[in-house]
């Protein structure tokens, strides 16, 4: 038995990039950290709340890179000399990274209470009909 491509499979024509897309999404698994939720808060309205607890607002930069949304951390050291009897609280980097669908935007993010909210929504386009014609002498141009 063959097995068949998702993205190779005869009724599924100009999805190529789709199978690459499932692949890079599997890839961007951080391993568990930062923990994060994905909310449906509408129709079209999604939420995506990642637990930064001890990250302040310019310790995160959220973009958006190939229809990748990709949310970054770094904590910086502060200057000093700090002596830790227990270090449990690591400040340590991550990224996160999420696969946008086509018509997915980001409309905007806040923090509240450890909690940083990325706030996304999807446009719902108008269904396309069109009617082709079909010529006598076989150009299809």
């Amino acid at each position: 038995m063959t097995k068949t491509a998702l993205g190779t499979h005869p009724f599924l024509l100009g999805f190529d990039e789709l199978e690459r897309l499932v692949e890079r999404a599997a890839k961007s698994d951080a391993g568990g950290y930062p923990p994060y939720n994905i909310e449906q808060v509408g129709p079209s309205a999604y939420r995506i709340t990642l637990a930064v607890a001890g990250f302040a607002e310019g310790d995160l930069a959220i973009t958006v890179e190939n229809r990748h949304l990709v949310v970054r951390g770094r904590q910086v050291e502060p200057d000093g000399h700090r002596t830790f009897l227990h270090r449990g609280i690591a400040a340590r980097q991550f990224q996160r990274s999420f696969v946008l669908a086509d018509g997915v935007e980001v409309d905007g993010a806040g923090m509240e209470n450890g909690l940083l909210h990325i706030d996304l929504s999807k446009a719902r386009p108008d269904p396309i009909v069109r009617t082709i014609s079909i010529s006598k002498d076989g150009d299809t141009r």
